[in-house]
């Protein structure tokens, strides 16, 4: 999670806000007083700590062991929480639209933290392939949506992806895409219904990148 945003969090929740992290088991939050996550409480922070983990508020008790995309609704009363986080863990699991339904039922409000579609396109940047190897899907997030796209292995076409190193340089902010939510967003999976959609889609955004403009990207988007 980008260090502003968890400040950020800090502030608007304050000390006596209910804070749930959403699938935070390897790299925890440790301002939320609840953890939903497939690893257990004792594997907890094996990727590190989204800040202090001697300021963790969350407790074994409060650490609740599970699939977060069993289609079972979670532990939690509607609204339970004031505030909800999931930092990159939608592009990792097989049903990120369930996470998002129930990420708005069980909280008030939250943040959503995925990679930049400049990371997750560009070669090379966790080995010999096309973004993350573990990620299922590319994420497109506008103001008050999130939408995902099956990581095809077409991503791996000769023009569908940006070559090694041009994410070199970009800022932390540049490396990720974040969703500040209140009471409802919109949340969907894109189906692509041709090889022609999903080609036309990442041929768009590698000329779009090259060019220093998401804007015909945005149009595009919009058009299909």
């Amino acid at each position: 999670m980008l260090e502003s945003a968890a400040r950020l969090i800090g502030e608007r929740v304050g000390a006596d806000g209910l804070v749930l992290d959403v699938g935070g088991g390897a790299r925890p939050f440790p301002r939320a007083d609840w953890v939903i996550d497939i690893l257990p409480y004792e594997a907890r922070g094996t990727l590190g700590w989204d800040g202090d983990p001697r300021g963790e508020r969350f407790r074994p008790s409060s650490w609740v062991c599970r699939d977060i995309c069993d289609r079972q609704p979670w532990p939690f009363a509607d609204r339970q929480f004031d505030f909800a986080v999931c930092s990159h863990t939608l592009e990792d699991v097989r049903d990120p639209v369930w996470v998002g339904s129930e990420l708005q039922r069980v909280a008030a409000e939250g943040y959503i933290e995925v990679p930049s579609l400049r990371e997750e396109l560009t070669y090379g940047i966790h080995g010999p392939w096309v973004g993350w190897s573990h990620h299922r899907w590319l994420v497109i997030v506008e103001e008050r949506s999130i939408e995902f796209l099956f990581k095809h292995h077409v991503v791996n076409r000769r023009g569908s992806h940006l070559p090694a190193g041009s994410a070199a340089g970009l800022t932390p902010e540049q490396r990720v895409q974040t969703l500040w939510w209140e009471g409802h967003f919109d949340v969907r999976e894109w189906l692509a219904s041709s090889a022609q959609e999903l080609d036309g889609f990442l041929e768009h955004f590698v000329a779009g990148t090259e060019h220093s403009s998401h804007r015909g990207l945005r149009h595009w988007i919009h058009r299909r």
